[in-house]
């Protein structure tokens, strides 16, 4: 395996280390969404035992990162386009809701400390070549932020909980279309600025504009990914050969051998 899965894991609490670098293996794309896990190859990969690497898996599927079916095993869990659309539209009118309701409830201290937040994702050299824009887990994700500031408690849950490692696959492919990482935080800077008015209204209309403009460039990407898999050459089917198929010497023996 190459890229993320290549390196072997330092020491930490093993069990995390393993569930994050599986997480971010899964986030680039190291990990497509549909693929198959193979404990051995991955244990082998990573330089661990199986056991931990099991329990790390398992912290994964409770993050809905991994699905387990029986008889077939774990593979990267997978959104129908049906499902996605439905999860984004979902996260659009939630996530505004949040950013209404932190333009109120979130401390001086806190949206502060968020802009701060945004600096240093401004250095990343990824952002500033227009590649992707990753944005680690928790604290370290500016939407985790807002929602967190929001102190609605089922909105923590659902977006924080429930949709929150799934949806940051997505959120981050569609960092990665051309031009929409440097677009991404020039929207999360005006959803900042709203958020420091106290306007409720304009923080959630730019929150919302900014959901739906990142579900444009996962759409588009979706429609790229079907394209591509329509416009693959097939394999022509052989023709089978038969004796009325066959001339000069072949023929002849195929004609003998059915004497």
């Amino acid at each position: 395996m190459n890229g993320i899965l290549s390196s072997k894991i330092s020491a930490q609490s093993l069990v995390d280390a393993l569930a994050e670098r599986i997480e971010a293996a899964i986030m680039s794309g190291d990990l497509q969404p549909g693929s198959k896990i193979s404990e051995q190859a991955l244990a082998a990969s990573l330089g661990v035992s199986r056991g931990p690497l099991r329990e790390a898996i398992r912290r994964l599927e409770g993050r809905k990162l991994l699905q387990r079916t029986p008889n077939i095993g774990v593979r990267v869990a997978s959104l129908s386009p049906g499902d996605l659309y439905e999860v984004l539209q979902v996260r659009e009118a939630l996530e505004g809701l949040a950013c209404g309701l932190a333009a109120k409830n979130m401390t001086d201290e806190e949206l502060e400390a968020l802009s701060e937040l945004l600096d240093q994702h401004q250095q990343q050299k990824s952002v500033q070549e227009g590649t992707g824009y990753y944005q680690e887990s928790k604290d370290f994700d500016f939407h985790f932020r807002i929602v967190k500031g929001s102190r609605n408690a089922r909105l923590v849950q659902m977006l924080c909980e429930d949709l929150y490692y799934l949806l940051r696959v997505y959120r981050y492919k569609s960092s990665t279309k051309p031009g929409r990482a440097k677009q991404a935080l020039r929207e999360h800077k005006d959803i900042v600025a709203a958020l420091m008015k106290r306007d409720p209204v304009e923080a959630e209309r730019k929150m919302r504009l900014h959901i739906g403009n990142a579900r444009v460039y996962v759409e588009e990407q979706m429609r790229e990914a079907a394209a591509r898999q329509e416009a693959a050459p097939v394999a022509p089917l052989r023709k089978p050969k038969t004796a009325t198929t066959l001339s000069g010497k072949g023929g002849r023996a195929a004609a003998l051998a059915r004497r």
